[in-house]
């Protein structure tokens, strides 16, 4: 069984590039980005274009994860008009109860979290990481002294961009669905027996990395139910607002993330 919550970045339950969608046997869980370029598409537009693709094609279809994917990235790029290096772009997590197995696929740095027979492990695409590496680490570290979200630190984060897109779905880069079917392809793929997995988590970077940072267990949150899970981004959110405002103790790029959980555990008989 599936649920799950979502967040914007100014605290409301709607708007945002997150987006989140389940049934009784699949979720989406998608972590939006407006283009770098000038776009006609706003970033809102593709992910929720996309979430309805991958939820139509999850629910009425048997293909692979990867198949299905690369599908709906070309519908959404056909249908907006959309080309490579001047879309918007998404993260992407599937998760989909499929006979006895439990498929999952993650493309982006977003994390799927699973516990199997016991032993918690996790699941993430950290090429993005690796581009702009020397950026990432300036504009870490100054907001670690305290400088806070100044002029210095958007001028950092504009030439991280650059950086970004420049190295945006090629080999030497990193892959995000967008406006070429091909990253779907690049996705990592698992399959395990769904008899042995205890739970799922689906988190984007705007949820794990402060549950990571405060040191909260993931075993606690795979046990939350949907009203459990809204309370806990709000939780995040006052946390951020409150607690770490200019980025000091948990350094990133803005003082608020988009947000969105989503939580397997299974159907008991």
């Amino acid at each position: 069984m599936f649920r799950g919550a979502s967040l914007s970045s100014d605290g409301s339950s709607e708007g945002g590039q997150d987006r989140w969608a389940a049934s009784e046997r699949h979720a989406v869980v998608l972590d939006g980005a407006s283009s770098f370029t000038p776009a006609v598409v706003d970033a809102s537009e593709y992910v929720d274009q996309l979430c309805a693709e991958l939820t139509s094609e999850l629910r009425d279809g048997d293909h692979d994860l990867v198949a299905i994917l690369g599908t709906c990235i070309s519908a959404v790029a056909s249908r907006l008009s959309l080309r490579p290096a001047e879309a918007p772009s998404s993260t992407v997590l599937l998760a989909r109860e499929r006979g006895d197995e439990f498929n999952l696929l993650v493309l982006g740095d977003s994390t799927a979290v699973v516990s199997v027979n016991g032993e918690i492990s996790r699941t993430t695409d950290d090429r993005l990481a690796s581009v702009g590496g020397d950026l990432r680490r300036r504009y870490r570290s100054r907001l670690a002294a305290g400088t806070g979200y100044d002029d210095e630190h958007r001028q950092l984060l504009r030439l991280l961009q650059e950086q970004e897109l420049t190295a945006r779905n090629t080999l030497d880069g990193y892959w995000i669905a967008e406006a070429d079917r091909q990253a779907a392809k690049e996705a990592v793929v698992q399959t395990f027996a769904l008899a042995d997995l205890d739970w799922c988590v689906l988190a984007t970077d705007g949820v794990q990395r402060p549950i990571d940072h405060l040191g909260m267990h993931w075993p606690d949150i795979a046990g939350m139910t949907a009203p459990e899970l809204s309370h806990l981004l709000a939780d995040l959110h006052h946390w951020e607002e409150n607690q770490d405002p200019d980025g000091a103790a948990l350094p990133r790029s803005k003082r608020h993330d988009d947000k969105a959980i989503v939580v397997w555990t299974p159907t008991r008989s």
